[in-house]
């Protein structure tokens, strides 16, 4: 997303967006104690204990768990209840829109870049500038893109968390096999398709595994799209029949039929069991590959020409529907979780780009970017490689669901790309017609 999402919306345009699903999603507190809601809300109102939904992005439960037993140190009146909030930020945010149909609300929940805005622009979630203000707690010290990535009018509603962008890992030992430069990736898609042939033939296997359209290929396919010079949209027009967004789909199904790219349903344990000599994912894979990859690899930039690459992740929102003192204490728990220390603990361990400016001046986040270069492309990618999500994926309701299953019928499916792809700009326009356009006329 832009710097300002107003920059690129306007309040009227804005405000044509709808509310998501109101379906209900298991959860359950996983801290153990039982003084939680059924729900695991926080229905009596209990202005001492701060309720966090997370669906712990990154696999991060049990650092949240020691980010909160500190926060509970340095706050012995405070307490609180870590909650399962789903698998993935859309099963999250189900359970979240099925909670304001009551009273059982939790005080912070994990809002991903594609649920914040709905429920910033639904009032479901409460502006925070003003408190803020109110509890001395200084916004400026966000990464200023991060930051802004949850505003809306004059107004920010969320503060970065789990932040990422896409990033190709490369097993070094497959490159130097087939002849390649092992400190580098392809430049270019075309380049791509020439290093997976060589790829391919020397070591057997898929050049690249990527996941499918349930895990987000949507996203990863956005910045392939761009490359090629296309987009999934032009502001409110849906372009899936571009010429260019045809030929990028067209090399996707291509280079699925060749077998040099794999549509996985767990490619990272493809990719770090050596099944695959690259892997196309989120920057918050990097903690549990560096764990576990059997192989050496390393992290690079999408192929371009750039920018070629989607910002995504998650933010931390808080919940308009409950009390002054309740939100104050969220505000007040949010800053101790992304603070500079925790920032840092958090990217170290995940992944994840650190979301204060000052982290990067860090004698021991210096340190470990210089001993750990994978996990500084991220990073610099994001200055360099990186520009916000057309409309069509983020701000059109279900649109990255969407676009998810078209995918897989062109990959998985074998479908004809122009005609799945005619019927998307189809999908795609009778929802805006539908759920937008006559609220940009009022």
């Amino acid at each position: 997303m832009s710097t300002s999402l107003t920059k690129r919306l306007g309040a009227a345009a804005l405000a044509a967006m709808t509310a998501v699903s109101l379906t209900a999603c298991a959860g359950g507190s996983t801290n153990g104690s039982n003084d939680g809601d059924k729900n695991g809300g926080n229905a009596s109102g209990d202005e001492n204990k701060i309720v966090f939904w997370s669906n712990h992005p990154g696999s991060s439960r049990d650092l949240e768990v020691e980010m909160i037993n500190e926060f509970e140190k340095q706050n012995p009146d405070l307490h609180v209840e870590l909650v399962d909030g789903g698998a993935n930020y859309e099963e999250l945010a189900q359970k979240f829109n099925a909670a304001l149909a009551g009273s059982d609300l939790p005080d912070v929940i994990v809002a991903s870049d594609v649920t914040w805005f709905n429920f910033a622009l639904n009032d479901a979630t409460t502006p925070l500038d003003d408190l803020w203000k109110s509890e001395n707690i200084n916004s400026d010290s966000y990464v200023d893109t991060l930051r802004d990535d949850y505003k809306y009018g004059d107004k920010h509603y969320g503060v970065p968390y789990s932040r990422s962008t896409n990033l190709m890992y490369w097993n070094t030992d497959d490159l130097k096999a087939a002849g390649l430069p092992t400190d580098r990736g392809p430049q270019t898609w075309q380049e791509f398709a020439d290093w997976a042939d060589k790829l391919k033939a020397k070591t057997g296997h898929a050049a690249l595994v990527i996941p499918d359209g349930s895990s987000y290929l949507d996203w990863y396919f956005q910045g392939m799209v761009w490359a090629f010079g296309g987009a999934y949209s032009d502001e409110w027009k849906p372009t899936f029949s571009d010429p260019k967004t045809i030929e990028a789909a067209k090399f996707l199904q291509d280079q699925v039929k060749k077998g040099n790219i794999e549509i996985g349903t767990d490619p990272t344990v493809t990719f770090g069991n050596g099944n695959a000599s690259a892997l196309l994912e989120s920057t918050g894979s990097l903690g549990g590959l560096t764990k576990s990859a059997t192989i050496p690899f390393i992290t690079t930039y999408l192929p371009g020409p750039g920018p070629s690459a989607a910002t995504g992740g998650a933010g931390l929102a808080v919940p308009n529907g409950i009390s002054d003192a309740r939100k104050k204490n969220a505000v007040k728990f949010i800053d101790f979780m992304t603070n500079t220390e925790n920032t840092i603990k958090f990217s170290q361990a995940t992944g994840y780009m650190p979301v204060r400016k000052d982290a990067l001046d860090n004698a021991d986040e210096r340190k470990f970017l210089d001993d750990n270069p994978n996990a500084e492309t991220a990073i610099k990618q994001l200055n360099e490689n990186t520009k916000p999500q057309d409309y069509a994926r983020v701000f059109v309701p279900g649109g990255g669901k969407r676009i998810g299953g078209a995918l897989d019928k062109i990959t998985v499916g074998n479908q004809d790309v122009e005609q799945v792809f005619a019927d998307l700009d189809k999908e795609t326009q009778q929802v805006i017609d539908r759920d937008i356009t006559p609220k940009l006329n009022k």
